[in-house]
């Protein structure tokens, strides 16, 4: 083992790396589940769910894209997000160190996913994850991030890629840069909305993606939910453009002391199509549940974007309360487990132990295919 290597091994104390492994494992399934509860449901109204499930809505999973359990794009484009994190990582040996380049490229690779009838074999550059079968299904991916990746040239803050579009198909990807828990949190916030601004434009698109991975990152860190709130909100107040994802949030806050949880009191805090609308509806949920289960089943009952309210939740509660929160017999049963699984240990291992794994000296041939260079 290098210098290096012992070094970052003795900052990550065995307790400390099972913690933020089970907080990244915990983010990725519980915003897997949370998609998957909402999957089936998201284009109906409140009304029509409860007629169709009962007078507590769905409390389960519901066939969707020909089964139960079936993720969306919302969970696609959130792994391709962890692949991007963690190419940068290993990437930086040779030098090269920018980050929103590494995430726009495993974006691209999301897009290849939506066209491509399958894996292209030939091409070693793409990593293992472009290799996954099962990610190459169309799940209603938004139109925005479609336009926003299907081309080479990136975009910036200045001059943003669909500088009109504010829903949610950025936050509902941001959750990993709030894993990157080494990182001051305005450098997280600055990755974050560098990345969204490559699909959605609009200060509200990128604004509330970058106070998500905020709040995603207080609770990796283990601070409470109203903290990690609460410094999500005084960042915003820095940036030009933040009025509507900070009024959605103090809305969300407000709401919690309205009362008992209903549908309906989700319901006032918008749809969830738009970024600080399902921003503000998931954290309101993950504030007010009394456990994974009940947070989720609430974020997911209303008549709007229920898959990704679902989705962000779940990366929230997962977050907070780490994979052994989770319920398991959803776990047992949503689509991608394993992927997710292995996608967060290997993102774990690379920000616990990525110097034992990669340098510009020396490198596990493995872990450079499964997380190439090019």
């Amino acid at each position: 083992m290098t210098a290096s290597a012992r070094a970052a091994t003795a900052i990550w104390g065995r307790a400390e790396q099972q913690d933020f492994r089970s907080r990244v494992r915990g983010c990725l399934l519980g915003g897997a589940i949370g998609d998957a509860l909402g999957a089936g449901i998201e284009f109906d109204s409140l009304a029509a769910i409860r007629e169709a499930h009962g007078p507590d809505g769905v409390t389960d999973f519901v066939a969707a894209y020909g089964r139960r359990g079936n993720v969306t794009d919302d969970t696609q484009m959130t792994l391709f997000t962890v692949d991007g994190l963690i190419r940068a990582q290993v990437r930086r040996d040779t030098g090269a160190w920018h980050p929103p380049s590494d995430v726009y490229g495993a974006h691209r690779r999301w897009y290849a996913t939506q066209h491509d009838w399958g894996p292209d074999e030939r091409n070693q550059n793409d990593g293992w994850l472009a290799r996954e079968e099962w990610l190459y299904a169309q799940r209603a991916p938004g139109r925005a991030c479609l336009a926003g990746f299907a081309d080479g040239p990136m975009g910036t803050l200045d001059a943003p890629k669909n500088p009109d579009s504010k829903g949610c198909g950025a936050v509902m990807r941001s959750a990993p840069f709030g894993l990157l828990v080494g990182w001051e949190p305005q450098l997280v916030f600055q990755l974050a909305i560098e990345c969204a601004a490559q699909s959605h434009g609009h200060p509200t698109g990128y604004l509330s993606a970058g106070a998500f991975a905020l709040i995603v990152h207080g609770l990796a860190r283990g601070e409470p939910l109203d903290g990690a709130v609460q410094r999500a909100l005084a960042m915003l107040a820095t940036r030009p453009g933040h009025e509507e994802t900070t009024d959605a949030l103090k809305h969300a806050l407000g709401a919690v002391r309205q009362g008992l949880p209903t549908a309906e009191r989700v319901e006032s805090l918008g749809e969830g199509w738009t970024g600080e609308e399902a921003l503000a509806m998931s954290v309101y949920c993950a504030l007010v549940a009394e456990d994974i289960r009940h947070g989720l089943l609430l974020a997911v009952n209303h008549g709007g974007d229920s898959d990704s309210t679902g989705s962000i939740c779940g990366n929230l509660l997962g977050t907070l309360h780490g994979e052994t929160a989770l319920p398991p017999a959803w776990l047992a049963e949503v689509e991608g487990r394993s992927t997710a699984l292995e996608l967060a240990d290997d993102f774990a291992m690379e920000m616990t132990q990525g110097p034992a794994l990669h340098s510009p000296a020396k490198s596990a041939p493995a872990w450079l295919a499964r997380y190439p260079r090019g």
